[in-house]
């Protein structure tokens, strides 16, 4: 049985110990130590620690009954070993594990909100409620007892009980194993059975703060940073507002209505923008219209752009076809490599242009498509005159065979 020295002194982070046993498979060699400060990958919702043993580093740690087995890729001897994890992230880990506990029993004490999923990722950590909601007045709320009790500091201390003993104490949730039950209690406030680590008083913490939250399959997943992780993401979003409002040349506090009045501003600006652009399209659609002769009863404009954009062209093309009758449009966008068509018609003209993508299609490699009134498309730059050019062949015919 491995002595998991984690739960004596989660601070300690070396150690000597004695290898045991080594086994050998596809993942690697398989260490089995007397005694590890390494917690396990994923025990109750926590990942492991990264360290080392005599210097070489474990990949991963895993239960395997009363045993830890510690996964290595280069040969050990057996014997004496000395272990090292990574403080930092041990601490950071302790935090984030603690902060959940601490977030938990607020939100179940205030709104009687149940933890019912928690995940300790490498960027943040969630939990998941079982309620269908919670109001940001509420998260708000929570968030201000947590660091009411961060500043207060609250010891943090775990212990182990019989399950006649657990039934006596305020659990929030019930214990998932019958014996051996370690509890991990916030000073009389909180206790909640787990394996975890954790620090020794909620002062550690330092901060605690709500991200967000969302819905999830029915339930609320409410996304928090505590510890290190809370401080330096306050760190970052203070360069961020101090760099934002010396650009903006005022106060941080005035940075948000600043940038709402520059925001409406901009979108007035775009608006106007774009209803300037679109006249100056309908001007350009009807010199375009001047200069289109008659097809029988009709009227054709084949036309090629150079390097305009696809959208304008477009509008320019429904805007012609929307306002006039007996109009056909047949339009090439030149690009370097990759060019763009269009075809129209207002819908007087009897036309099916489907029918003539189809007949352009087996001639030409295109890509697009449309319906009886507009086709579009793309195709090598260096077959597009010819498409234009056996386009309005097809159109004319087709326009001739109407009459």
């Amino acid at each position: 049985m491995t002595r998991r020295l984690y739960w004596e002194n989660p601070y300690l982070f070396e150690t000597d110990a004695k290898i045991e046993r080594i086994d050998n498979n596809e993942e690697g060699f398989q260490v089995t130590l007397d005694r590890s400060i390494f917690y396990p990958d994923m025990s109750g919702g926590q990942p492991g620690d990264d360290g080392t043993i005599n210097s070489v580093n474990v990949i991963r740690t895993y239960e395997d009954g009363d045993n830890l087995v510690h996964v290595v890729r280069e040969r050990l001897a057996l014997g004496k070993a000395n272990l090292r994890i990574s403080g930092e992230r041990r601490m950071d880990l302790m935090q984030q594990h603690s902060g959940q506990h601490l977030l938990s029993g607020v939100l179940f004490r205030l709104f009687g909100a149940e933890t019912i999923g928690f995940h300790l990722g490498e960027e943040y950590t969630t939990i998941d409620l079982n309620v269908p909601d919670v109001s940001e007045d509420e998260l708000t709320r929570a968030e201000q007892l947590c660091n009411k009790i961060i500043q207060s500091n609250f010891r943090i201390k775990s212990y182990v009980v019989s399950s006649d003993e657990v039934r006596l104490l305020p659990v929030r949730k019930r214990p998932s194993v019958d014996k051996n039950i370690r509890v991990v209690e916030i000073d009389g406030f909180d206790y909640s059975p787990c394996g975890g680590t954790h620090v020794a008083a909620t002062g550690e913490l330092g901060l605690l703060k709500v991200i967000r939250s969302e819905k999830y399959k029915g339930n609320t997943r409410i996304y928090f940073l505590t510890g290190k992780r809370a401080v330096d993401d306050y760190i970052n979003k203070f360069n961020s507002v101090r760099d934002i409002s010396a650009v903006l040349s005022t106060g941080d506090t005035q940075v948000f209505e600043r940038f709402s009045a520059i925001y409406n501003e901009r979108n007035s600006l775009l608006k106007d923008m774009k209803e300037l652009k679109e006249k100056l399209l309908s001007l350009e659609g009807e010199n375009l219209l001047r200069g289109t002769k008659l097809h029988g009863e009709g009227r054709i404009i084949c036309k090629m752009f150079d390097n305009k954009d696809f959208k304008e062209v477009s509008y320019m093309g429904n805007w012609l076809t929307n306002t006039n009758e007996r109009l056909v449009l047949i339009f090439g966008i030149e690009g370097s490599s990759i060019s763009q068509f269009m075809i129209s018609k207002s819908k007087d003209v009897e036309l099916e242009l489907n029918d003539i993508y189809k007949e352009l299609s087996s001639l030409y490699q295109i890509k697009g498509g449309g319906n009886s009134n507009t086709v579009q498309g793309s195709i090598s730059s260096s077959h597009l005159n010819g498409l234009l050019e056996r386009c309005l062949e097809l159109v004319m015919k087709a326009m001739d065979q109407k009459k």
